[in-house]
């Protein structure tokens, strides 16, 4: 174990938006938050939800048909999905660092049943919502694989929860990398508002850090290495919010208003994360307001290459 364990880190009931790898579970879920079983309910928190978990091989979990919208994203290994005596084959990766993998758009009032014949490790997003969407398998091939920004704000989105990409009712899902030394989610943004130009969105990250490849990582006899990255969101409003958090595989840093950004990783540390959004407005769309103290960033890409590090592909 690294000399770093979360038993140094702060304390998620002093910090209710930041929940370290293991202070968020539930009996058959590593991560568990915003569900209706779940404990970690902060104040307000009203929109989204994740579950995270690992199977062993041949284990399942099942849940329960609920009014929630669900999309079932494989992180490691592949896994089938049971729906009303129907299989879904889900082919995954070896890790999220390896490209898309398929994910399962369950609709809502669903019950389902995960299974995985070698074991591995599934994400579960979901938000509370009313409207009947069909059931939609989007194979790897088919996930949109989009290379953002420039530089050393270069990262990769796997756009499968986008609205332009899958038909639901109130959330929109994705993943994130980014390659060691860079910034994502940058400039800091923020959509906390219902107006012309923003949607009103609460959002979740959940993180997965690895060692640059060929990294010389210290060995486990050495207490191995301790992958970190850090995420920062601050007020945007009389609401107060300060978060600066170091994270590593399996924590969750909760956004539920105010600007957030940027989720840095240092040089010889990859990041991931799977970002859950939702919110009370009539649209679902992600329209943002950036910080104007930084939003001219965006204006110095036009002259700079995306990263040549992208995409991550395994």
């Amino acid at each position: 174990m690294s000399a770093h364990t979360s038993a140094t880190r702060q304390d998620p009931r002093e910090a209710p938006w930041v929940h370290p790898s293991g202070t968020a579970s539930t009996a058959d879920w590593t991560v568990d938050v915003g569900t209706p079983d779940s404990e970690v309910q902060p104040p307000g928190w009203t929109h989204t939800g994740l579950r995270v978990t690992g199977l062993a091989a041949g284990a399942s979990v099942r849940l329960a048909a609920q009014p929630e919208e669900r999309i079932i994203i494989p992180l490691s290994g592949s896994f089938e999905v049971r729906i009303d005596g129907d299989t879904y084959a889900l082919g995954g990766r070896p890790s999220v660092f390896h490209g898309p993998s398929d994910v399962l758009y369950t609709g809502i009032e669903t019950a389902i049943t995960l299974s995985s014949e070698r074991g591995g490790r599934m994400a579960v997003a979901s938000a509370p919502a009313s409207a009947h969407h069909p059931i939609r398998h989007i194979a790897r091939e088919e996930v949109p694989v989009e290379l953002r920004g420039a530089g050393v704000a270069s990262r990769q989105v796997h756009n499968f929860g986008a609205p332009a990409v899958l038909e639901a009712d109130r959330f929109i899902v994705c993943e994130v990398l980014t390659p060691a030394g860079n910034w994502s989610s940058y400039p800091p943004h923020k959509h906390d508002e219902e107006k012309e130009g923003e949607t009103s969105l609460e959002e979740i990250y959940y993180f997965e850090m690895q060692p640059t490849e060929g990294a010389p990582v210290p060995s486990a006899a050495d207490g191995g290495p301790d992958v970190i990255g850090y995420q920062r969101v601050y007020a945007s409003d009389e609401r107060p919010i300060d978060v600066t958090a170091e994270v590593r595989t399996g924590d969750v840093v909760l956004v539920p208003y105010g600007w957030h950004g940027p989720a840095m990783t240092p040089p010889g540390h990859d990041m991931y994360y799977l970002n859950v959004m939702a919110g009370p407005g009539p649209v679902r769309q992600w329209l943002i307001s950036d910080d104007p103290h930084h939003g001219w960033i965006r204006r110095t890409w036009d002259e700079s290459a995306i990263d040549d590090r992208l995409p991550f592909t395994g």
